[in-house]
């Protein structure tokens, strides 16, 4: 699965709906009353406003969207990435698929954001809001430090996840090449 910037919202949009919809309504869901739908529409709508969508997808279906964005914030002395709206595909909320699987598309966003951090978004602190407190069940094995963590820092407090970033030259040699 890869984490990929939504190029072109309107088009985008209405391929992921479709295909979600047809998810929902596949095991009787009313797709128009499927949580987060209206925030994308309404996301998708303004142009100037989707440069921070993301999807996270493989070659088969949208697993995941959401705003990543990159924020200067007065609790950070450098750039943050705020990432908001996480929203999975029906299969995972309606049970089609397994916990673990629906556990493996977060923890596979939240990596994806966290390459966007060392990448494209340069940053060095994340603010990743889960879908539900519940969530947090799959990141808190994270906040054990370790000396191969790339986190200085890692909190889970309710639906929010805060960590910062080691600094790369602060990271053992092995991590380095492997990046």
């Amino acid at each position: 699965m890869r984490l990929l910037p939504i190029k072109d919202p309107e088009r985008s949009w209405r391929h992921i709906r479709a295909q979600w919809k047809k998810d929902a309504e596949g095991v009787g869901e009313d797709f128009a009353s499927f949580g987060g739908i209206t925030m994308f529409d309404a996301l998708t709508a303004k142009e100037a406003d989707c440069q921070g969508l993301y999807y996270l997808a493989d070659s088969q279906r949208v697993h995941a969207l959401c705003q990543v964005r990159r924020l200067l914030m007065s609790k950070y002395p450098t750039p943050a990435l705020s990432v908001r709206f996480v929203n999975v595909s029906p299969i995972y909320d309606l049970g089609v698929a397994d916990v673990s699987d629906y556990a493996q598309v977060l923890v596979t966003l939240f990596s994806g954001v966290v390459w966007l951090s060392r990448d494209a978004l340069a940053a060095s602190h994340i603010r990743f809001f889960l879908k539900s407190p519940g969530d947090s069940q799959f990141f808190a094995a994270l906040k054990v430090a370790t000396p191969l963590s790339p986190f200085s820092k890692f909190t889970i407090e309710g639906a929010l996840i805060e960590c910062s970033l080691k600094e790369a030259d602060a990271m053992p040699l092995a991590d380095q090449e492997a990046s």
